[in-house]
Parts: C-alpha cells; structure tokens; sequence
C-alpha cells in the first residue's frame, strides 16, 4: 500500500476516495497530522491515481468527479454479491459443525451404520435367512420365489427399499461405505437430510425393482433373474448421478464431482457389465445412476424457474 497525496479536509478525502473505488482502485483515507492522506493498495495503480489526484486538487468540483456518487451503489452491490456467494459455500468449522460426528451427515451415518449391522447380522451375506426379510422377496431352500412381490403388495413395502442394506463380501460393503459417506455428506451439507433421504428412497426403490423386474436370459450378466441381490451401490450411483448433473447444470449450487471421478465411475460401471467383477447387479447401477441423473436435471429446472 502506498500513499498518493494528501487532501485538505475528510469530506474532500472521502469524495476523492469514492471516486478512485469507482474507477477500480481499492484505496484507504486515513488523518495524517491536520490533513488527510489517501493510500492506494496496488502499487500498480500508484501513477494512475496520482494523477488523478492532482487533477481533482486542481478541480474537486469538475464533471468526472460526479462518479463518486455511484460508490454507495457499487458497495452495496458487492456486499449482496459476498453474502449470495458466502450462502453458496461452505468452510471447513461450518461443514463440520453441520454435518455432525466425524465430518459425516447424520441420516449418512444412520444408513452405514445399519448396513454395518445387516453386515455382521448376516455375517456378510452367507446367513441371509437372518435377513430375508429385508430381501425385495422371500425364497424357499430350493431357490423358488413367487412372482410378482407378494410380500409388497401385502403391506412389506420396506422390502422395496431394504435390499440396499445387505452387502456380499468385504469388498461389497467397504466400496459402498466409501462413496456413500463422501457423496451423503455432500448432499447433506449442501441440501439437507431430507433432501438426501428423498433421493435414497427414490433410487433404491427405483434400482431394486429394476433389478427384480428385468431379465435377459442371454444376457446372465446384465441381471440375476431372482430376489437374490443387495447392496448400496444403486443408491451410490444414484446419489452420484445427482450431483454430476446439480455440479455441471447449477455450480452456484456447491455441489461438484471431479471429471476424473465421473470417468471412474463410469469406467467401473461398464466394467461390471464384462462379468471381470463377478456377480454384479448392473441394472440397479445403470437404474440408479439414470434416477439421479434425472433427479438432478428436474431440481436444477424447478429452482430455475
């Protein structure tokens, strides 16, 4: 910061320093002795104003110095833009302190914390007698299961949702927990619990049924043809499809995902349709991801409007 010059009196100070913050120059006026100095903060703009400076000296009342008049205007715009962008993001103490015990969103927490339970109640899918209520539908020890969800139409309507609780496998339940506690968090953080609650209702109801429903016998990959399937990762997909669409259609709305991390979904998701990944339910992935998606368009059209 460097001082321009001096001014007899504040109110001329302030005219002069209205003036130059109109014309972009961030400067300071402060009492040096019995008169006032104005300083610039970039030295960039020290020969500018300096000019400036001695023009207004020579002529405080001519045309060109009218424009102070719009610093009042100009500030209170800049103010409302800072609030509108501070509403918009998010620091560290703020993330923390709304999303709760360790940086994680509340309901995020509640959804790993009861498929850590399903986990170790069912020891990881290899007694899921334990939890065949929580399967979109039951099946005898021979494998065989009513069509058409029986259970559902008679009031189980949790069966709907559940599936998304049960996990095969270590490597099942740590890549879901993963992603839901960063992509939950977000959303939560960002939109709130309920907003979040309705998106995993919506794509784990919509990926299981498209799971159950769809068969392509020459195609065993593409779906498993029974109720035998579980799992976070339609939800996962979901949640991420969500906020690929909100970060790419709103940024103002914080929501954002790296383009190498939607490569890498991506990428995974066309991988698991090869079979390399085993026994995989890709229609509730590709359901899932198509639900959020569409989620995200019709929330960013909505506020839009």
């Amino acid at each position: 910061m460097r001082i321009i010059g001096h001014l007899e009196n504040e109110s001329a100070a302030r005219h002069f320093g209205d003036y130059l913050y109109v014309k972009g120059l961030p400067n300071t006026i402060e009492p040096d002795r019995a008169r006032w100095a104005v300083w610039v903060h970039d030295e960039n703009d020290l020969d500018k104003a300096g000019e400036w400076l001695a023009k207004y000296q020579a002529n405080p009342a001519g045309l060109e110095f009218a424009a102070a008049a719009d610093a009042t205007a100009k500030r209170n715009a800049e103010q409302k833009e800072q609030t509108a962008f501070r509403k918009r993001t998010h620091g560290r103490e703020e993330f923390v302190r709304k999303l709760g015990p360790w940086g994680l969103g509340r309901l995020t927490l509640i959804l790993m914390a009861i498929s850590i339970g399903v986990a170790v109640l069912s020891k990881l899918g290899d007694n899921a007698d334990r939890v065949m209520a929580l399967f979109i539908t039951s099946w005898d020890a021979k494998g065989t299961f009513a069509r058409g969800l029986p259970e559902i139409r008679h009031g189980e309507v949790w069966r709907l949702f559940t599936p998304m609780f049960i996990h095969f496998g270590i490597i099942h339940i740590l890549f879901n927990m993963l992603w839901l506690r960063d992509l939950g968090s977000v959303i939560e953080r960002g939109e709130g619990s309920l907003r979040l609650l309705f998106l995993v209702l919506l794509t784990a109801g919509g990926s299981n049924l498209a799971q159950y429903a769809i068969t392509i016998p020459a195609l065993p990959t593409l779906s498993g043809g029974s109720p035998i399937f579980g799992g976070m990762s339609g939800v996962v997909y979901g949640l991420f499809g969500y906020v690929w669409i909100r970060g790419k259609l709103d940024p103002g709305s914080g929501l954002f995902i790296h383009p190498s991390t939607v490569t890498m979904m991506l990428v995974w998701l066309v991988l698991c349709f090869t079979g390399l990944m085993g026994n995989v339910a890709n229609l509730a992935h590709v359901f899932g991801l198509l639900i959020g998606m569409g989620a995200g368009f019709s929330v960013t059209w909505l506020r839009s409007r």
